[in-house]
């Protein structure tokens, strides 16, 4: 399989090469060439999760380099359930994707991004992997790479705008994990990001890489479990049934790995998405306006995202008057009804949700009192454990915490403080060499 930029200044390269560099020399976000299709029999007859991912994955490596190691590869990285639970009613689900080390979906991404660094190992260069960090995607990265060979990992998260249990996972790896509190919002770290990779001398100097889910190698992995709980769910009835997606999103990495795996011909039906005060991409969605702005803090802070990284790609796969072929949808939810949503959740289908997929539940409910009678599943994107100082009050009860989180909540945290400007950042990687 061979990728191309999306804005097609760049040579085709091969799968695991577009992996490795993360982004395209022209800026722009690698697509594979095609969008393979899947043996759906095969898919439906998948016994385990791994089975799923292999079945949903295998035909985007098909003569890279990677194929033969690609099913070691998702057994090491998909070592965690991924549960499709069906809620209290008929046609409510809720797709459990925080049961990794550090209780977030991002961890399925990052542990297969490393699998594959470790499989194209590069003797006598340290590749240097920035991370902007809008919460949850820094603390997967840095546990998936937590002193991996050759690999040094500078994660940028907005200070003050995570929540403290975030802040703290970001910070507590250390060794190969260098941190970063940015003095300004997530788009100014994401922002700092492209500058770098944009600066040909840096990032040479300094073999600099991404693990954002503008890196291929973070969406390839995350179709699987659409594929999974689409394959779980048409199991429940004597033919084959669509499952309809409700997904929490801010840089629509989650839900542009859902498009590409009903793309390739995974059981899944519509897809719509729910996204937080920042209505960037629900004004797009209604009026054909584009306008990146400046990011909101909201409660659900890990979409806190002014201009989406991952729309690039698509509106390259779906031209903008063909847009609604992939997403039905996009609604946004305000911190009043994300306030509103977690107890009504707990009340409702006795689940304890974190103000992301809160934002999900809100949209469910706008379904039904629409009087729509298909069924749902509302992807809950991060332990509420993590969010405590935004669940607990509105529960009126404590929440458990995952013992893997709680481990690294036991860990000394230590963040250096950045500015929001290139030269700062390139002072950092000077001094961590």
């Amino acid at each position: 399989m061979l990728c191309l930029s999306t804005r097609g200044q760049s040579p085709a390269i091969p799968l695991h090469q577009a992996i490795i560099e993360g982004i395209a020399p022209d800026g722009g976000l690698y697509l594979p060439e095609h969008i393979p299709q899947i043996h759906l029999p095969a898919l439906l007859a998948s016994e385990t999760y791994q089975e799923a991912a292999l079945q949903i994955m295998s035909p985007f490596f098909t003569g890279d380099l990677l194929a033969q190691k690609l099913p070691g590869m998702i057994e090491r990285a998909f070592n965690f359930p991924t549960p499709l639970k069906k809620l209290n009613t008929q046609k409510d689900f809720l797709l459990e994707l925080f049961h990794g080390p550090t209780s977030a979906f991002k961890d399925v991404g990052a542990r297969f991004l490393a699998e594959c660094f470790a499989a194209v190992p590069v003797k006598d260069k340290t590749r240097t992997i920035l991370v902007a960090t809008s919460g949850d995607t820094g603390g997967a990265v840095a546990s998936a790479f937590h002193k991996h060979e050759n690999v040094r990992v500078m994660v940028l998260f907005p200070d003050g705008r995570v929540s403290a249990r975030q802040a703290h996972q970001l910070s507590c790896f250390g060794d190969n994990i260098l941190s970063y509190r940015v003095q300004g919002s997530f788009d100014d770290c994401q922002r700092l990001v492209k500058a770098a990779f944009a600066d040909k001398a840096l990032s040479e100097q300094y073999a600099l890489t991404s693990a954002n889910s503008i890196n291929l190698g973070r969406l390839l992995p995350q179709m699987s479990y659409y594929a999974w709980a689409a394959m779980q769910y048409a199991k429940l009835h004597e033919h084959i049934k669509a499952l309809n997606f409700i997904i929490p999103s801010g840089n629509l990495g989650n839900a542009f790995a859902a498009i590409m795996a009903k793309t390739a011909g995974a059981p899944i039906g519509e897809i719509v998405l729910a996204t937080n005060a920042n209505c960037v991409l629900s004004d797009f969605f209604d009026t054909g306006d584009y306008t990146p702005r400046d990011s909101l803090s909201t409660l659900a802070n890990a979409m806190d995202v002014g201009a989406p990284s991952n729309l690039e790609r698509l509106r390259k796969m779906f031209p903008d008057e063909k847009i609604h072929q992939a997403i039905t949808k996009v609604e946004s939810v305000s911190d009043d009804e994300i306030r509103r949503a977690i107890p009504v959740t707990l009340d409702r289908y006795d689940e304890i949700v974190c103000p992301h997929t809160a934002c999900g539940m809100v949209v469910l409910e706008r379904l039904r009192d629409a009087g729509d009678q298909g069924d749902w599943c509302v992807v809950a994107t991060a332990h509420p454990a993590k969010f405590e100082t935004v669940v607990e009050p509105l529960i009126q009860q404590s929440i458990n915490v995952p013992e893997p989180l709680q481990k690294l909540l036991d860990r000394t945290a230590d963040a250096g403080l950045l500015a929001p400007e290139l030269e700062a950042l390139k002072s950092a990687l000077a001094n961590a060499v």
